[in-house]
């Protein structure tokens, strides 16, 4: 909205315009928002007519020196300090602010601002339109917003059932297309309403988080080895002691989901896991592949995903959805940790980095304690008595140091 100030016109007559002259004078700057070049108008009288900023494409404006002498007219009359910004062009110096301030305090300003045309993102006198602005926002929005990527109505899932220290529960995992994991139930067989909700709760962040991008194999390892109550021995035999539900219910999605995560975790050497050759040093984007030998145990054995091959209509049914088994990147440009059932031929040692284990090498699996203490790490409390880092002894810790047991006789 674009308004005449109402004192323009009173000014103009004052100056000797008659009627029809202010109409046209009054037209011609609501047009162009300038009066310099006005019909009628005399250069004379411009000044009476100047602005603190200048008005668009460039044109007569107040110079900074005369808002300092407006605020030294001023203070004087004024118990404080006078509120005024001296606005002063983009190519004024900095000799031309020093100035500035040296002239207020001469002038007998109490204080006095700046203000540098350009010097901010958002300038105070925005010509834009209201539209414009709503555009901008919208389209910036658009730009940053996520992906989703939703399973569909009807998925196949997996049910499995465990115990840590005689507390049983149950872990349902909702699947996509390709056998990706897509969403996460967890049910406690003894819950009240406060487990039941927390539980509840920990699943829709975790299901939220998986069809957003996050990949399956940062959640594992941030979760992986979380400490609390309960705790204690498990029926699973690739996860015989679980830190707490929240360990085991991470480490066992890195056993049925991540390719060679079962052998790393169990701290098997890369041969026995995975046919490989060669130590877990080489380059960190390195792709492993599994030796295809019928005998030979398979990364992530018992994983659904390991068994799952497409077949000829199921591979065609998915060309015609769309899913070509490159796998949904969630617009993150990588997927969930896995993509299609066929990327279980493959151990990507990168994204065992990244879910917090590797697969060692013969070489890696020496006896010096040096060895030891790097490959227990990664869940090994401090030492209560001297509080050095402690290595896994069984199911309990044993202190190198000073030769505490914590929890073992």
């Amino acid at each position: 909205l674009k308004i005449v100030n109402r004192a323009v016109p009173r000014a103009l007559k004052r100056l000797g315009y008659n009627d029809t002259q202010v109409e046209e004078i009054t037209t011609y700057i609501d047009q162009n928002d300038k009066i310099g070049g006005a019909p009628h108008i005399s250069d004379e009288h411009l000044a009476v007519f100047d602005c603190a900023f200048e008005p668009p494409g460039g044109g007569r404006s107040i110079d900074w020196r005369a808002h300092v002498k407006m605020m030294a007219a001023a203070q004087p009359f004024l118990s404080g300090a006078i509120s005024k910004t001296v606005n002063m062009p983009s190519t004024v110096t900095p000799d031309d602010v020093a100035d500035a301030y040296t002239w207020g305090w001469e002038l007998g300003l109490k204080a006095l601002a700046i203000y540098r045309d350009g010097s901010k993102q958002s300038q105070p006198l925005n010509t834009s339109s209201e539209g414009d602005k709503a555009k901008k926002k919208e389209e910036t929005a658009n730009a940053a917003r996520p992906r989703r990527d939703r399973l569909p109505d009807t998925r196949q899932s997996i049910t499995h059932k465990f115990s840590v220290e005689g507390h049983e529960g149950y872990i349902n995992v909702g699947l996509y297309e390709d056998g990706r994991p897509g969403e996460l139930f967890i049910t406690m067989a003894k819950e009240g309403s406060t487990i039941g909700g927390l539980m509840d709760s920990f699943g829709t962040a975790i299901s939220m988080s998986l069809q957003y991008g996050v990949p399956l194999e940062v959640l594992v390892n941030k979760f992986s080895y979380t400490r609390f109550e309960p705790m204690g021995f498990t029926k699973n035999p690739d996860i015989r002691h679980a830190k707490s539900v929240v360990d085991y219910i991470f480490r066992w999605l890195g056993i049925m989901f991540i390719p060679g995560y079962r052998e790393a975790n169990l701290g098997l050497p890369a041969k026995d896991a995975a046919g490989l050759e060669g130590s877990a040093e080489d380059d960190e984007t390195e792709t492993l592949p599994v030796a295809k030998k019928a005998d030979g145990p398979k990364p992530g054995a018992g994983s659904p995903l390991a068994k799952q091959q497409p077949t000829a209509t199921q591979q065609a049914t998915a060309k015609t959805n769309g899913h070509n088994g490159n796998g949904n990147s969630n617009g993150h440009g990588k997927p969930n940790g896995l993509t299609a059932p066929q990327t279980m031929a493959e151990v990507s040692a990168a994204l065992l980095e990244r879910a917090g284990v590797r697969i060692r090498s013969d070489k890696e699996r020496g006896t010096e304690i040096s060895v030891q203490f790097a490959s227990f790490q990664s869940d090994a409390p401090s030492c209560d008595n001297c509080g050095a880092i402690t290595v896994r002894n069984g199911n309990c810790y044993l202190c190198h140091n000073c030769g505490a047991s914590m929890g073992c006789s």
